[in-house]
């Protein structure tokens, strides 16, 4: 077992994480159900030596951070290690091929005994929040709380702040594009590993990966990434994803049909503004939105749009989509699809049933196509009833029994 006495805290320890998803999803995680990916081949190669910087942000004691969860008494039966916070930069890949310096942050238990890495994906971060990345280590973010505590019980938490934020937030976010998502997220591991190869740090070659609505999707890609391109580096010990959108093709298809409001429209638009500059679509932005929201997305592409997508969308987009003739957008849908490929490590799927931003279907389909492919170690976890912002709190809870296990 990797958590003391893990089974008999987490429930409780799943009451912390959720403080801490919940908490973001008011601003980003949970108001990112839509799409997001890539359709260019992102190069996985980085030069030899990723980490370029570390800065330690802080070190924690376990008093302070169960104070940082007081209106939860049992808090302090949780925390076990002080913590040490770093800031770390490194070299990865941007969607078009070029070196950029990224950052995250990096959470070490105080302890000299071997610990295993997590790789920890943040949800949705809209660009004028983004001091919420995780390398800001502010306390509207997620990894202050929710993460700190399970940092603090026996993990060295590589948390990854993506392209478009920290150290790289002059460049704008690849939103829901796998391949960057993925990679910045290897990069950032390797970094780590040199970091505690450096510091003379003991890890003990095991390597959990957890994310939730985007980091769902990012954790998906990453899991992926390491099993195809780099197991000679990383071994995966076991990953569990929420609510991502793995299928972006079905995904696409179910927004355009739709009659009904959606409640994130405003995000698929960032979905589709991501793919046409990523792929060179390079189409203005009224091809796909109709006025007179076109001309305030030129303006604020964050902004508010209608909820009812016949009203939000031109039929020319639409028409193109649902009749597979725009084969440059379709094409780009396909590159993010992450739904159908066989992982070996121990996978499990956990999703809302009645998740109105990211539908229920993507980790249906991935699990449908994944057990056609012959993947033995992949489970389905429906939580029955929850919708995208519900869910959180059962993800917590039981994506890290999941891991426990491991």
């Amino acid at each position: 077992m990797l958590l003391p006495n893990f089974q008999n805290h987490l429930a409780r320890l799943s009451l912390l994480l959720w403080v801490g998803i919940s908490t973001a999803a008011g601003s980003g995680c949970t108001k990112d159900a839509a799409t997001p990916q890539a359709a260019t081949e992102t190069p996985v190669a980085a030069p030899e030596t990723r980490l370029v910087s570390s800065t330690l942000i802080g070190e924690y004691s376990p008093g302070q951070l169960a104070g940082r969860v007081s209106e939860i008494p049992i808090a302090g039966a949780l925390v076990r290690y002080p913590i040490r916070v770093y800031r770390l930069t490194y070299t990865t890949r941007n969607t078009d091929g070029q070196n950029v310096t990224a950052s995250g942050a990096l959470l070490v238990p105080v302890t000299p005994q071997a610990l295993p890495l997590l790789s920890y994906q943040h949800g949705t971060i809209r660009p004028d929040d983004e001091g919420r990345a995780p390398s800001y280590y502010s306390q509207s973010s997620e990894v202050w709380s929710a993460v700190s505590v399970l940092a603090s019980t026996g993990y060295v938490v590589s948390a990854p702040d993506y392209i478009g934020y920290g150290a790289s937030k002059n460049q704008p976010h690849p939103y829901e594009h796998a391949a960057s998502l993925a990679s910045a997220s290897l990069d950032m591991l390797r970094a780590a590993r040199e970091f505690a190869a450096k510091e003379k740090l003991t890890l003990n070659q095991k390597n959990f990966l957890l994310g939730y609505s985007e980091g769902g999707f990012a954790t998906m890609a990453l899991h992926k990434l390491i099993e195809e391109k780099a197991a000679g580096e990383f071994t995966v010990t076991a990953s569990a994803p929420g609510a991502g959108a793995y299928h972006k093709s079905a995904f696409a298809d179910y927004i355009l049909k739709s009659d009904e409001p959606l409640n994130f429209l405003s995000t698929y638009v960032w979905v589709l503004d991501t793919y046409n500059r990523v792929y060179s679509i390079n189409r203005p932005i009224p091809y796909y939105v109709n006025q007179p929201w076109a001309a305030q997305l030129q303006t604020n592409l964050y902004g508010d749009v209608p909820g009812r997508p016949k009203e939000l969308f031109t039929p020319t987009f639409r028409q193109g989509i649902l009749e597979k003739t725009d084969q440059q957008m379709l094409n780009a849908f396909r590159d993010n699809d992450i739904y159908d490929w066989q992982p070996k490590a121990p996978l499990a799927l956990f999703h809302g049933t009645a998740d109105d931003y990211v539908p229920f279907f993507n980790s249906q389909d991935a699990y449908n196509a994944m057990k056609a492919r012959g993947a033995t170690n992949v489970t389905l976890r429906p939580i029955p009833g929850g919708n995208h912002f519900s869910s959180a709190a059962s993800y917590t809870l039981q994506a890290y029994a999941f891991i426990s296990q491991y």
